[in-house]
């Protein structure tokens, strides 16, 4: 009887698809409306079809560089020249001095942080209009610089506050070990800190956990660079499968039957999604995140409206407004447009398959109580004393 189930579920999807590809070849005439949009393609039961697989081809970052000011976008000559330049950088191909955790940190090279063609817009976020995001609240900064002076602190007695490595900008040297270094974090740990005295001192990512919604994050991170979507319609259902970065992939099914969301007291990873479709537009609200997840500093008071629209056969265009009293002053938009990729030459594991959690994270534990233990004994260095957390020494990147 399961056997039947999982063979009739598998039947149902791949129907679905192939409907929607029927329904691709049938795209609807166009509204009469004189600001109607082109006609897109439509599903066989008359919704607009989102179907397939999607990428972002361009870099773009989240924030817009100072040095381009209210330019919103490139010119085709500064397009041409970033191209050039970003092609130019080393990236992270030299090997640091072998045997040093610096050698073991380099092993993702651009091999996993592949650079793409420079992005039309000069940033992601469109409003405000200077592309930046909003100031934070005096609350949320307080919450900001204590953090960052506990990873601070945890990394003083380190080569890399020695050395004076991008981690540690803003700290100072200290050849002793912080007293904090037994405290717990000022709140539930979602970075990477010096520290693994449990599996909540690693980052999300170490932890198989990416960090959701809306997904628009640091330029050159695996899970922005590396970050295909694949959509699902069936009539009254739609459903999303992000493969991200290196197998750190998630679910989302958006709710479509015009129910409220989820009460207050039921969080969710990645947010309670609520849809409807607005024309050709399809709405999604969502809210009731929960207090482990993170985005910019935001947690379980963050709401996010995104907007997918399909604009032609292999584009579609989306945008998402994010708010959150608690963290910044006002809302702020972004923009991104993905391109359709081929079913036939793309393969999408349904499923996370992230090692990390499985093998790696066990892996960091045990090495850092055999440090601990070997200290103890007399030998080897003091545990705290050994940095973690490893620098990019790669070029910046000329659109940041």
């Amino acid at each position: 009887m399961r056997d039947r189930f999982f063979r009739s579920a598998i039947t149902v999807v791949i129907a679905a698809g192939a409907v929607g590809a029927v329904g691709m070849a049938q795209p609807a005439s166009s509204p009469s409306s004189a600001t109607a949009q082109q006609a897109v393609p439509r599903t066989l039961w008359g919704e607009p079809d989102l179907q397939g697989i999607w990428t972002d081809e361009t870099d773009t970052p989240l924030q817009r560089s100072p040095k381009f000011a209210n330019q919103e976008f490139f010119t085709v000559a500064q397009r041409a020249e970033l191209d050039r330049e970003r092609a130019a950088l080393p990236g992270r191909e030299q090997r640091a001095e072998r045997g040093t955790v610096a050698d073991v940190a380099g092993a993702y090279n651009d091999v996993f942080t592949p650079k793409k063609r420079t992005g039309a817009r000069t940033s992601r976020i469109v409003d405000p209009p200077n592309g930046r995001l909003p100031p934070m609240t005096p609350e949320a900064q307080k919450i900001a610089a204590a953090e960052r002076e506990f990873r601070l602190a945890l990394l003083q007695a380190t080569e890399t506050c020695k050395n004076r490595e991008a981690p540690c900008s803003g700290g100072k040297y200290q050849p002793m070990p912080s007293p904090r270094f037994s405290e717990p974090a000022p709140r539930y740990n979602t970075a990477t800190i010096n520290r693994y005295y449990g599996p909540e001192d690693a980052s999300l990512a170490v932890r198989c956990l990416t960090g959701g919604l809306p997904e628009n994050g640091t330029l050159g991170a695996i899970a922005d660079r590396i970050s295909f979507r694949r959509i699902v319609q069936t009539p009254g259902g739609i459903t999303m499968f992000y493969d991200v970065g290196q197998g750190q992939g998630w679910q989302r099914n958006i709710v479509m039957n015009g129910s409220p969301h989820l009460p207050p007291n039921i969080r969710q990873w990645y947010g309670d999604s609520r849809g409807h479709w607005e024309g050709n537009t399809l709405v999604i609200d969502v809210t009731n995140f929960t207090p482990k997840t993170d985005f910019q500093g935001s947690r379980e008071n963050l709401h996010v409206v995104e907007r997918w629209t399909r604009t032609g056969p292999t584009t579609l265009d989306y945008s998402v407004t994010v708010e959150d009293p608690t963290v910044w002053l006002r809302p702020w938009t972004a923009r991104q447009e993905f391109t359709l990729q081929s079913n036939e030459e793309n393969r999408i594991y349904p499923e996370p398959r992230c090692i990390e959690g499985n093998y790696g994270l066990p892996g960091l534990l045990l090495g850092h109580r055999t440090e601990e233990q070997d200290f103890a004994k007399g030998k080897g260095a003091d545990p705290r004393t050994i940095s973690t957390v490893s620098a990019n020494d790669s070029s910046p990147d000329p659109l940041q």
